[in-house]
């Protein structure tokens, strides 16, 4: 495992991120075994979110039972919409959805807080200065958006340095091999392909770390995914992705990474992971392992480097293969 180190966080932070989305109240062995494997192979930061149900009180529960937290990192992100409150950046949404955050998670202050979505309408100094109440109590490491656009971005930091605040230090945006051609939920955002370079190129250029979701596109990188199979999918969490990814040009980018996958005697999984963070020291990934088995797998991808050539060639930006 790989650990980087941002300003605002007093512990190294691993590059792979474990996600929360399938830890429940009705499976807490499971969701307790699960999480001692992904801490044992190096996952020492986990990303969990307000809205994914019991997910903040399960991984909270289970780092004050093992006794670590001076040892992870824990990124939490509030403010999602949901049927009643469709549009929930707004500072007392954040500052409800925040407080509720450290009850859940059973501690005093969160290493990296990000605001689910974004509302492109609303003064960005708003929501700017009540982060940084939390930031000023030392309830919050850094704090930045996930699915903002860097203009956004930009527009918030203008605004903290105009008036003395803390900028935003991350975010958290889709990135992976494949390009995002429809968003899978309504509000995300993404960085990848020709779409993204913009965005990344401004991340990259203020120094800005991205903890990115779905490195493997929904599963479509794996290569489970197949032009001729796509109607034999039923369930949501398939038919979701498919949605997302499953054109041509992101088939040939997913017949790249199973070409070069087989010539280096990995897993397409590993190739895809690696694409994120070769691309940046500062980017860092966020993946579900689901089972215990899947973590070694997931694990690995963090030692694996991709060159420059072979990056642009899973992106489809040359012809021939790099040796």
């Amino acid at each position: 495992m790989e650990y980087t180190r941002i300003d605002g966080i007093n512990k190294p932070v691993a590059r792979l991120l474990q996600g929360g989305v399938m830890f429940s109240a009705e499976d807490r062995d499971g969701n307790f075994r699960l999480l001692d494997a992904c801490f044992e192979s190096g996952f020492t930061a986990f990303d969990t979110a307000h809205g994914y149900g019991a997910s903040e009180r399960e991984l909270g529960a289970w780092i004050e039972d093992r006794g670590i937290r001076d040892q992870v990192v824990i990124l939490t992100k509030g403010a999602h919409p949901n049927k009643s409150e469709p549009d929930r950046v707004r500072p007392e949404f954040i500052r409800r959805d925040l407080i509720e955050s450290l009850e859940r998670l059973q501690t005093d202050h969160i290493e990296l807080y990000l605001l689910h979505r974004d509302s492109r309408d609303y003064p960005v100094g708003e929501i700017v200065d009540v982060l940084n109440e939390f930031k000023e109590k030392g309830q919050i490491g850094i704090y930045g958006g996930s699915n903002w656009l860097a203009d956004r971005v930009q527009a918030a930091n203008e605004y903290a340095a105009a008036n003395g605040k803390t900028a935003f230090g991350a975010v958290s945006p889709q990135f992976s091999v494949a390009e995002m051609i429809k968003p899978p939920w309504e509000g995300c955002t993404s960085v990848s392909g020709a779409q993204g370079e913009a965005d990344r190129a401004w991340y990259d250029e203020n120094e800005i770390s991205l903890f990115t979701w779905s490195s493997l596109a929904g599963g479509f990188m794996t290569g489970k995914f197949r032009r001729d199979n796509l109607d034999s999918f039923t369930s949501y969490w398939d038919t979701n992705p498919i949605g997302a990814y499953a054109y041509e040009s992101n088939f040939q980018r997913l017949d790249r990474v199973l070409e070069l996958a087989a010539d280096k005697g990995v897993s397409p999984s590993q190739v895809s992971v690696a694409y994120v963070l070769s691309n940046n020291p500062r980017y860092h990934a966020i993946v579900a392992n689901w089972e215990v088995e899947q973590i070694p797998d997931n694990a690995a991808a963090a030692d694996i480097k991709l060159s420059a050539a072979e990056i642009a060639w899973l992106e489809l930006k040359t012809e021939e293969k790099p040796a």
